[in-house]
């Protein structure tokens, strides 16, 4: 029964694999060939709501996946494709050669026709009625039997449970979650949705574009301008130098004619005394030397005439140039450095200001379109990137296991032929086997020479002699001719099996011996670490809490009694037989803060009581094993005064009352102690302070004075207090 199953199960799989490569085969010859007329499977073509999807699978069957095409010529080429590429089976439906049947329904309000209930195109009608037309809805089973009896009608209910109109009914249970109408509806709203994403994108791809253009345009006008005032201010610019070198070479031309008019003056005044003493006659009362002075003076004269008159008409012509400046200047130069400035306060004021700001305002709200437009396509286009790897990841594995399994099927056809032949021949050389062990069984054990011996007989007389021996040889019947044989093979095994006996035993031997070395170096390392955290644990607890002890104790699983006592053992412990660490089970503390009475266990203690017992376990370690450095934070939060004072002059090098133990540690190990607190007992004896401040979103740390500091935390606690 189970083999009969599991043959339908792997003929089932086939048929699928069947139709679905047969599809897949389909699809590749259309595109290929180019064939037209071919509009695809039933399943692809028909539409309806989802409480149908049970009963048009059921009705359909293997019918979903016939494929619907124009006519029988295209169904026929497609088939002669399939045979020569070995594509699949493929059930065509032409439309040219089937006719839709007349059924008349029942009218009752029980009974639905199916028909009427999928939606698909007009042109494919004969089609869905071949398939659907017979088939009716029915609200029960006792309406499906009825109907099928009286009008001679398939039933189907909403569940999928079939009654023909010949008698028959199927039924049961039907997953839907399997359903390949709900999978090929699922990939069509995929494929629309996809298509709408694509759309969008579109569109936001000419949105963005007609924004990068009118950004480009904006950039360009803003250029324009820009290079426009830029030009206006070069004009300006050149026109102040132009100013300023005029202005120079006015001060300059005006300095150098007063320096002429001086010369001017001077020349008459010369002049006129010498035309003074040219009236009186003088000569005859000059002396020779005289004389001799005055006819060497007389050229000079007439070259100061000369260089006179050579001065004023330079003197004329700077005049002139001056008058043309001075016109220059105040009819052009002034004129146009009005205008200039008028132009640079209007651009100033107006391009600068205002169009400046609407063009930034205006290149700020682009940019956040075009930021928002970005995310939107980004997300888009992650979301369509995603679909598209998982529809591509799908299609990879279909595809891989579409080769995987035509891989599978033709090695299964070529093994399965070769598996006829290799069992046609096991066959017969087992029958050949058999027939030669039968022989060599009756023959029995031959001798070296036997074959010289029986060699001149003839066969009637070897037949004879074979007969006497196998009549002799039943008499031995009973007899394992084999025995010889077992006895060394098992004598060999045995011998074998002693010798890797031998050296597993020994392997076992050495591993049980370094199991016992290694537990018993873990157990001497931890109870010589115990044995020192317990005894620094006890001068630290003494130290911080005056008057007070306290100790560890170790908890074993087989210290009986003396396994919770209230000492810790500092001393030699007798061998433990057992010798495992598995024997330690904890370590308990046992105090006292006053040092009289019992002692109290961590269950017992108050918070600040607990924090102290932490910090002497801590301290304690550090005596063991010194670290680079030790980061508290608010140990002292939930300490009583005293408990805190004592703690900060671990710090101190002052106080006379405590050991300056953790300085001396602190010195020889070069370790430091890092904490955060808001008391003032460890302010007081801290080497330095860093005070942390925030401000604007930004935190800051500073180094701080011990009365600064001690002035925030006093000022802390009043607020606190207030």
């Amino acid at each position: 029964m189970k083999r009969n199953d599991m043959m339908k199960s792997d003929g089932g799989r086939s048929s699928r694999w069947d139709i679905r490569r047969g599809l897949n085969s389909v699809r590749r010859i259309c595109g290929e060939f180019e064939i037209e007329g071919v509009f695809g499977p039933i399943f692809e073509l028909l539409d309806c709501d989802e409480k149908f999807f049970t009963a048009v699978e059921v009705t359909a069957g293997n019918s979903l996946f016939h494929v619907v095409v124009n006519t029988d010529e295209v169904s026929t080429q497609i088939i002669r494709h399939l045979n020569a590429l070995k594509g699949g089976r493929v059930t065509f439906i032409p439309l040219n050669r089937v006719k839709a049947p007349h059924v008349s329904y029942p009218q009752s309000s029980d009974v639905i026709p199916l028909l009427k209930k999928l939606k698909f195109s007009p042109k494919y009608t004969p089609a869905f009625a071949q398939v659907f037309a017979r088939t009716v809805i029915c609200r029960d089973l006792d309406v499906a039997t009825r109907v099928a009896r009286a009008d001679g009608l398939d039933c189907i209910t909403l569940e999928g449970d079939q009654v023909s109109k010949k008698g028959g009914m199927t039924g049961g249970f039907y997953d839907y979650r399997r359903s390949k109408l709900k999978f090929m509806n699922i990939i069509k709203q995929n494929t629309k949705s996809i298509k709408t994403k694509e759309d969008e994108l579109e569109k936001i791809d000419q949105r963005i574009t007609e924004l990068v253009t009118e950004q480009q345009k904006i950039d360009a006008k803003q250029a324009h301008d820009r290079s426009e005032l830029e030009q206006l201010k070069q004009d300006i610019a050149n026109a102040n130098k132009q100013k300023d070198s005029i202005y120079k070479a006015l001060q300059k031309k005006e300095k150098l004619l007063a320096d002429i008019r001086t010369q001017i003056e001077q020349l008459k005044a010369s002049m006129a005394m010498k035309q003074a003493e040219m009236g009186t006659d003088l000569i005859d009362h000059l002396t020779p030397e005289e004389k001799d002075l005055l006819s060497r003076l007389n050229p000079e004269i007439t070259d100061l005439k000369d260089k006179l008159i050579t001065c004023r008409t330079d003197r004329i012509e700077i005049e002139t140039r001056k008058a043309e400046l001075e016109t220059n200047l105040t009819t052009n130069l002034v004129r146009q450095k009005q205008e200039l400035e008028a132009i640079i306060s209007s651009a100033e004021t107006d391009i600068c200001s205002g169009e400046a700001e609407l063009k930034r305002q205006e290149l700020k709200e682009a940019k956040l379109l075009v930021d928002d437009l970005t995310h939107r396509l980004k997300r888009v286009s992650e979301n369509i990137d995603e679909r598209t790897k998982q529809l591509k990841k799908i299609k990879d594995e279909k595809t891989k296991l579409k080769n995987l399994e035509d891989n599978y099927e033709r090695t299964l056809q070529d093994e399965a032929k070769e598996l006829e032949q290799l069992l046609s021949k096991r066959n017969l050389l087992l029958a050949k086997q058999e027939d030669y062990s039968k022989k060599i069984r009756e023959l029995g054990p031959l001798s070296s020479d036997a074959f010289d011996t029986y060699k001149r007989k003839s066969i009637k007389e070897l037949h004879k002699m074979l007969h006497k021996c196998n009549e002799q040889l039943q008499q031995f019947s009973h007899v394992n001719k084999k025995a010889l044989d077992q006895y060394v093979n098992f004598t060999e095994q045995r011998e074998e099996l002693q010798k890797r006996q031998a050296e597993l035993d020994a392997g076992d031997e050495k591993i049980r011996e370094l199991i016992s070395v290694l537990d018993q170096r873990k157990d001497e390392s931890i109870e010589r670490t115990f044995k020192g955290v317990a005894r620094h644990f006890r001068e630290v607890f003494s130290e911080l809490v005056q008057g007070g002890h306290g100790f560890l104790v170790m908890m074993k699983k087989k210290d009986g009694d003396h396994g919770d006592d209230d000492q810790d053992e500092d001393g030699p412990r007798e061998a433990d037989v057992e010798g495992r660490v598995e024997k330690y089970i904890g370590v308990k503390v046992k105090v006292s803060f006053t040092g009289q009475g019992e002692t109290q266990s961590m269950k017992q203690l108050s918070g600040g009581q607990k924090t102290v017992v932490a910090l002497t376990l801590i301290f304690a370690i550090q005596r063991c094993d010194p670290a680079p450095f030790y980061l508290f934070d608010e140990i002292d939060a939930a300490l009583d005064p005293q408990y805190r004072t004592a703690v900060g002059i671990w710090w101190s090098l002052k106080d006379g009352m405590i050991s300056n133990m953790i300085r001396r540690l602190a010195d020889m190990a070069t370790t430091q102690f890092i904490t955060t607190t808001f008391r003032p007992e460890l302010v007081k004896v801290s080497d330095k302070i860093y005070g942390v401040t925030h401000k604007n979103r930004v935190s800051r740390v500073n180094v701080v004075t011990k009365e600064d500091a001690l002035d925030f935390i006093e000022h802390d606690q009043s607020h606190n207090t207030d």
